[in-house]
């Protein structure tokens, strides 16, 4: 057998690391020991350290390490460099101090290793000592060892020092510019990274596919839409156009920027798509709310057999919830643990979130309690679904476990908006008007338009409207379109017409185009009797052309979505449901049950009246599930709008009188009818 050079072992120690082949890195190893002299030649010894370290071996690279008697800056380089490569920064740093106390000096390849350990470990200090030694060493001129120095102030925070250093690198390369560029993006400073582009572009300098996805990113955060259309014009003359992740830059900037037809164009138009593009296009959609291309997408992309990422499965989570698809939330969950990935922080954050916006409070608590990590969007979440449902003493106790009082990550901004909706929710104003008063005082956080118009909401819904209308006048910031909606609402639910109509002028100023304004306040001059004033409002919409939003009702069956609309008789049952219907009635009647008379906002007759109520469109989608879906299965119905109080004192006795569980969404919270009772309390 002809025995192997030390060269040819080297060729095959190189193939271990490209192809990541501990078994074959190893067989080689045991060839060296067993047919090469002792101590083998010094660069099988750097193979060895950087094939052990590159693998993710670091307790084999350094005993090789030790048993090299020659080594060298090459030897400590590779052990150092495969440490930080697999994410070991705090042993790399270690190495790198171990290998000064040898007196070996670093190289050009040393130093970047060390300045990106330092960097990942947010260790200025020790990056600043690195830098000294650079210096000392007369390395830092190096253009590479220059730009990795840079990047550590960047990642360090620390920007003067970072602008000093970018200023004194002597020579800058396309790399040093790309940092400079991806730093000031992920530092929340887009002008500043579109300034570096312009000059780099001044004194000639020829983008590549990072600098191109970097300033898509800034256009992105800065909602700069001319100036990344600008730049698509370069990507096309500069020949990126069919590059994979400059198009996936632009599918992302697109769908930020509320452009989703062109987002659509290049993902059609790319030759050759990845994991990235697939999952971009989706995240694009989720962000424009169209959930339900983003989930056709999602199983479109599982028929052509995309790899799946968590990534790709957050965000079609997202998209089940934004349009409360449990069926397919359900689907795409065991997808996740087919995978391997739901109980990584996205994926579990997210499913978190989904139940909860699908009225499975249960399921949400439990995929938090299985998740190993939890972040603040975890438990954001959660508050969340607490919140959706009116469950406030849980929103407050998990609120409880987070800093400063617990152990938790500090809350933040949407916290305080998910907790004041819980409050909301509950009527529980005490509580509620603490944590408002917490947010700047304890927390720092300044209250914006989505804490006002929860406390307005709140405060109206206990029926304390002038005292809301106090609140809002004096609030330290202009009143938005919610927070006059909110007191506009508590108005109709109160019978406050004198100020529904202050609401109302306020709300017609913000946006005069919005029927559900006109509506509102029509609704609210018709729930006190005053129906001339109503139909005057109904008339004025008509002068200017603005038309009433249609109020729907769905229910998916069998993987079906059946919608309904007040006095829909098109459904194909129509006959089964408008008997069944006529047969609850009755049996309600009978147990003295009265239609609530005041929710049919329109001059009727009584006997119209009644007529009115009884066809909205929830109950006619209720009477289909109890049709259509076998007994023991919950009846879940979604509503484009406020459920009315008929509605949810009819649909409280169905679920008694029939034993089925019905959960309701509507555009406001989740209803759980179960035995004749609501969650809301009827408190909605």
């Amino acid at each position: 057998m002809t025995l192997l050079t030390a060269n040819a072992l080297g060729s095959l120690l190189k193939n271990a690391i490209s192809t990541s082949s501990m078994r074959l890195g190893r067989v080689v190893h045991a060839q060296i020991v067993k047919t090469l002299d002792s101590p083998p030649p010094p660069f099988l010894g750097n193979y060895l350290i950087n094939m052990y370290s590159k693998l993710d071996h670091p307790d084999s690279a350094r005993l090789v390490l030790r048993l090299t008697p020659s080594r060298n800056v090459v030897s400590w380089t590779s052990l150092i460099s495969g440490l930080v490569q697999n994410g070991h920064f705090s042993s790399a740093l270690l190495e790198f101090f171990e290998m000064r106390r040898e007196g070996v000096f670093p190289n050009d390849f040393t130093f970047p290793c060390a300045f990106k350990a330092a960097a990942s470990l947010r260790s200025p200090v020790t990056g600043k000592q690195i830098h000294g030694l650079a210096v000392k060493c007369g390395r830092i001129v190096d253009v590479f060892v220059g730009c990795s120095a840079f990047d550590m102030y960047c990642k360090t925070k620390l920007r003067g020092d970072a602008r000093k250093m970018f200023d004194e690198i002597p020579e800058r390369n396309l790399e040093t510019w790309n940092a400079y560029i991806s730093n000031s993006v992920t530092d929340g400073r887009p002008w500043e990274a579109i300034e570096a582009f312009i000059e780099f572009r001044k004194i000639g300098g020829h983008p590549n596919s990072i600098t191109f996805c970097a300033f898509l990113n800034a256009c992105s955060d800065g909602f700069l839409l001319i100036l990344g259309e600008q730049l698509h014009g370069l990507v096309f003359r500069s020949g990126f156009d069919r590059d994979v992740s400059v198009c996936n830059g632009l599918i992302d900037f697109y769908g930020k920027c509320m452009k989703i037809h062109c987002s659509e164009t290049v993902f059609a138009e790319m030759g050759m798509r990845n994991a990235v593009s697939w999952c971009s296009l989706v995240a694009a959609y989720v962000q424009n709310h169209d959930d339900e291309k983003a989930s056709l997408l999602f199983l479109r992309s599982r028929k052509e057999i995309v790899e799946t990422s968590d990534f790709m499965i957050s965000s079609t989570l997202s998209a089940c919830a934004g349009m409360a698809g449990l069926e397919l939330g359900k689907s795409v969950h065991a997808h996740a643990v087919k995978a391997c990935v739901e109980k990584t922080i996205f994926v579990g954050s997210a499913l978190v979130d989904m139940y909860g916006k699908c009225g499975c409070i249960e399921d949400s608590e439990q995929a938090f309690d299985e998740m190993p990590e939890k972040n603040l969007v975890t438990m954001n979440s959660l508050i969340g679904g607490y919140a959706h449902q009116g469950q406030v003493a849980m929103a407050l106790a998990l609120f409880e476990e987070m800093a400063p009082r617990g152990c938790g990550p500090p809350p933040n901004y949407m916290t305080f908006v998910s907790l004041l909706s819980a409050c909301s929710r509950a009527g529980d104003v005490e509580n509620g008007m603490k944590i408002f008063d917490s947010i700047k005082s304890r927390y720092g956080i300044d209250p914006g338009a989505e804490h006002y118009s929860c406390v307005v909401d709140m405060l109206g819904r206990a029926g304390m409207v002038e005292r809301a209308y106090e609140f809002i006048k004096k609030m330290p910031i202009q009143p938005t379109i919610s927070v006059w909606g909110a007191l506009q609402n508590a108005c109709r639910m109160h019978s406050k017409p004198h100020l529904g109509v202050i609401a109302a002028e306020n709300l017609f100023k913000l946006d005069p185009k919005d029927s559900g304004n006109h509506v509102l306040l029509s609704n609210t001059f018709a729930a006190a009797g005053r129906w001339a004033e109503a139909n005057t409002v109904r008339e004025e919409m008509k002068g200017v052309g603005i038309k009433k939003g249609t109020g729907y009702s769905w229910i998916t069956v069998k993987n079906q979505v059946h919608t309904f609309q007040a006095k829909d008789s098109s459904h194909r049952m129509n006959k089964e449901i408008q008997t069944m219907l006529t047969k609850l009635r009755n049996e309600m009647e009978a147990a003295g049950y009265k239609p609530d008379l005041k929710l049919s906002l329109y001059d009727l007759e009584e006997e119209e009246k009644a007529a009115e109520v009884a066809h909205h469109s929830e109950k006619l989608a209720l009477v289909f599930g109890l049709l259509a879906l076998p007994l023991g299965v919950p009846i879940r119905i979604t509503k484009n709008l406020r459920i009315c109080g008929d509605c949810h004192s009819f649909f409280k006795f169905v679920s008694g009188s029939v034993k089925r569980e019905i959960i309701v969404r509507d555009n406001n919270r989740f209803h759980r009818f179960m035995g004749g009772t609501c969650s809301c309390k009827d408190y909605w």
